[in-house]
């Protein structure tokens, strides 16, 4: 049987001693270790759900895929540890691939680390660092914490931070303009021809949240269209806030004839709200979301949203990270980078102008 089609709902519960083995990501993953090894190699061969599953897996149990790669040639090992709290699972897939790809490429031993809250942070950084770590990879909104950004000057390491707030001179960072993104896709939503378009924020502890929900705002008042506080609603970057959210928003009287969620996750929940309001997407509502993880291309209808490119971040950290450190280590001089990366605005099948009805209000209920 081929071992991507084995019952994924089912865990194997994995007991091991020392540092997780691909054996036990594999039994964890409910696959083979030979599929475990064509997604830590970024192969093309393995289905969507399986892929999340194995990467799932490397993070619960920390896994450093080429623990056993060589060492630098006359050189102590480079280890560095990539931090997460990310309650997205296809997110997680994406910023997991980049990093655990470049890693391999660069002979880096990359230790993944889950890290629940910013209180967590500390003793978790401090116990990679006495274990030889060198540098931190840190996405929101541990990049965003000066705290944590001091630790890592006490600990004599280095860090990269993926999509913070602001740039800093002491860290390098790779980002994309989440304001001009946000304000993009909020146009695109208005030149269909849409007037109430309500807007889903995110995470209120990132401080992409705010930019996006500032961009959707700029260009609405750009459109000379007023924003009602009802047509804003909180989430958190989750499908269940999503849910939360949608429920909200299409509840207000006249409903929006579009919604903007600040991720697909929270897009793909607001398409499952309207169908189960016998709402037809994009025909009776438009939704478009953020971020174009596998979400936004494996629910129907697929989504039209931004890409941001997760993969290409986190690759651009391994390799800038293990460039500084290795410089540092050989007495050479580096600078710290500050990079911003490209988006795309990618239109799908979940946005089209407003029908007569919408247009015109009809349908409030």
């Amino acid at each position: 049987m081929n071992s991507d089609a084995k019952d994924s709902g089912r865990r194997t519960r994995v007991r091991h001693q020392g540092q997780p083995t691909i054996n036990d990501v594999a039994r964890l993953a409910n696959c083979s270790p030979m599929t475990v090894s064509r997604v830590i190699n970024n192969k093309e061969s393995v289905r969507e759900e399986t892929r999340r599953q194995v990467l799932a897996a490397i993070a619960e149990l920390n896994y450093t895929p080429n623990r056993a790669a060589r060492s630098l040639a006359g050189g102590e090992q480079l280890r560095v540890a990539l931090l997460f709290d990310n309650p997205s699972a296809s997110y997680l897939s994406e910023f997991l691939m980049g990093a655990l790809t470049e890693a391999t490429r660069g002979d880096v031993h990359l230790v993944v680390q889950s890290c629940p809250t910013l209180a967590d942070a500390p003793p978790i950084m401090r116990n990679l660092a006495e274990g030889g770590i060198k540098g931190f990879i840190l996405p929101p909104p541990l990049c965003d914490d000066q705290s944590i950004l001091d630790l890592v000057a006490e600990l004599g390491a280095v860090a990269i931070a993926v999509g913070p707030g602001k740039a800093t001179g002491t860290q390098a960072s790779v980002t994309i303009d989440d304001f001009q993104a946000a304000y993009d896709m909020t146009k695109h939503i208005v030149d269909l021809g849409h007037k109430r378009i309500g807007f889903i924020i995110g995470n209120p502890e990132q401080v992409a949240s705010l930019r996006r929900l500032n961009g959707y705002r700029a260009a609405m008042e750009d459109a000379g269209l007023e924003v009602p506080d009802a047509l804003i609603v909180q989430g958190r970057f989750t499908y269940r806030s999503g849910l939360d959210g949608a429920e909200k928003l299409l509840s207000v009287k006249p409903r929006p004839t579009a919604i903007f969620a600040s991720n697909d996750d929270m897009a793909a929940a607001t398409v499952a709200v309207a169908h189960r309001r016998h709402l037809d997407v994009p025909n009776d509502i438009t939704v478009c979301g953020f971020d174009d993880t596998a979400m936004a291309s494996t629910i129907w209808p697929e989504l039209t949203t931004v890409r941001q490119p997760i993969r290409e971040m986190t690759a651009w950290a391994v390799s800038t990270i293990a460039t500084i450190i290795r410089k540092k280590r050989a007495g050479e001089r580096f600078k710290y980078e500050q990079k911003t990366l490209p988006y795309t605005l990618v239109r799908r099948e979940s946005d089209s102008a407003p029908s007569l009805v919408t247009r015109e209000g009809r349908d409030e209920a």
